[in-house]
């Protein structure tokens, strides 16, 4: 049996309780506002502007709406697969249940699907598939994929072929990261459209390959020097991925987070101490994304260990506008005054663990140190639903809907699991950009 199918019927034979439900619920509602916070950002006027000019399709507002997730860096991530899976997976989920006319309840279990198949095989592709390929772009056809599968009610054939032609779609470097290009939303929105279409065709006969991951010509021999292929059906009664993957509350490349996590900490020790030297350890993956030492716009400085560490040492929160150029001008000095450098045990616990340490030496010579395995927002220190909501609905006011909106909009998401018929979520979001 190929790879494939036996990853099918994993995920197919996994029971999905109330707590499962309610926990897509509140991925599908971090991903709608970040979505939302990501249409008023200047990259995402640009997107809007082309959907504008253009005569789009349901795959095409899919598109569009994972590539608005994915622009603010707010979206979820899946350590061990180094994957963002809401921002490929929920937009093509919301489409295409709208579409069907599916419960709330089916939706949502689309989701985890999608999820379970993006993260796993987005486990076994290898470190070394991180240092070129943007894993959420190459994993992300297989997650869109395996939600429309569950959601069109293909059987076990079709969705072989969905996953097949879904993989074979799989593409994007990290070459855009050289000049600080638009490409990383690209990557999303296309992972989610690609998925689509592959399990539409899959609906009238469109063969793919049944062994497009483990085939000699597939994807771990294309793209994966170290794969691990027997992480794709590893621990099959572990609970789903998706509790599994973090939710951020900083709006910055997660690889900065643990760092950030240690100075928000460091800031409030600190009572007004001037700063002289500030060193962070961390993980090779982390420097290879975010050595950013001056970083030239807002995006950039989203990948800046520098900045957003120094961000957080000065101004204790790290915030949608601390990356300004203002911003950027603050932090200077300190990002001047900051190293970097790998070391154990947080390059040997990486993926699974995603840690840091931050030491600041003051000018009274004072050394303050403070490390993190996991951070806010990891599964092990999960966002509760409350703290959901506040995120969700600065989000969706950064995005341009009132605070009763916001606050509305959260209510409807997180009622999804009861809810028996569509949510109009989708259509409503795409009505709200004026398409």
């Amino acid at each position: 049996m190929s790879l494939t199918k036996s990853l099918i019927e994993l995920i197919r034979n996994k029971p999905i309780d109330d707590n499962d439900l309610e926990s897509a619920a509140m991925f599908t509602l971090d991903a709608v506002a970040s979505a939302c916070a990501g249409s008023a950002t200047p990259v995402g006027k640009k997107l809007l502007a082309w959907a504008k000019a253009s005569d789009l399709d349901d795959k095409r507002l899919a598109l569009l709406m994972g590539a608005l997730t994915h622009i603010t860096e707010t979206d979820d991530l899946h350590r061990a697969s180094v994957t963002h899976p809401g921002c490929v997976v929920i937009p093509a989920a919301l489409s295409l249940g709208e579409r069907t006319g599916a419960s709330g309840h089916k939706i949502l279990s689309a989701i985890l699907h999608g999820f379970e198949a993006m993260c796993r095989i987005g486990a076994a592709v290898g470190p070394t598939h991180y240092k070129v390929w943007h894993n959420t772009a190459t994993c992300g056809p297989y997650g869109s994929a395996m939600a429309a599968a569950t959601l069109l009610d293909l059987d076990r054939e079709q969705t072989v072929h969905a996953l097949g032609n879904a993989g074979t779609q799989s593409s994007g470097f990290w070459q855009f990261m050289v000049t600080g290009a638009m490409s990383k939303h690209l990557h999303a929105g296309r992972a989610c459209e690609s998925g689509l279409l592959a399990a539409e065709l899959a609906t009238h006969g469109f063969t793919g390959a049944p062994q497009i991951l483990e085939g000699d010509k597939g994807m771990f021999a294309g793209m994966c020097i170290d794969p691990i292929p027997e992480a794709i059906l590893a621990q099959p009664d572990d609970p789903w991925q998706l509790p599994l993957t973090s939710i951020k509350p900083w709006p910055s490349c997660r690889h900065t987070h643990p760092a950030v996590d240690c100075a928000l900490e460091l800031h409030g020790q600190l009572n007004g101490a001037r700063i002289e030297k500030v060193g962070i350890d961390t993980y090779q993956a982390a420097l290879d994304v975010c050595d950013r030492p001056e970083p030239e716009d807002e995006y950039q400085a989203r990948f800046s260990l520098y900045h957003c560490v120094a961000i957080a040492l000065q101004d204790g929160a790290v915030k949608l506008d601390s990356f300004t150029e203002q911003a950027r001008d603050q932090t200077r000095e300190l990002r001047h005054a900051t190293t970097l450098q790998v070391v154990d045990p947080f390059a040997s616990n990486y993926p699974s663990s995603w840690g840091s340490r931050v030491r600041v030496t003051t000018s009274e010579g004072k050394i303050l140190s403070v490390e993190r395995k996991d951070c806010k927002g990891d599964p092990e220190l999960a966002l509760d639903v409350n703290e959901m909501r506040i995120k969700a609905s600065s989000l969706m006011q950064y995005g341009g809907l009132s605070e009763a909106a916001s606050q509305e909009l959260c209510e409807r998401i997180l009622s999804l699991p009861a809810s028996a018929t569509p949510p109009a979520l989708f259509n409503a979001f795409i009505d709200r950009l004026g398409l």
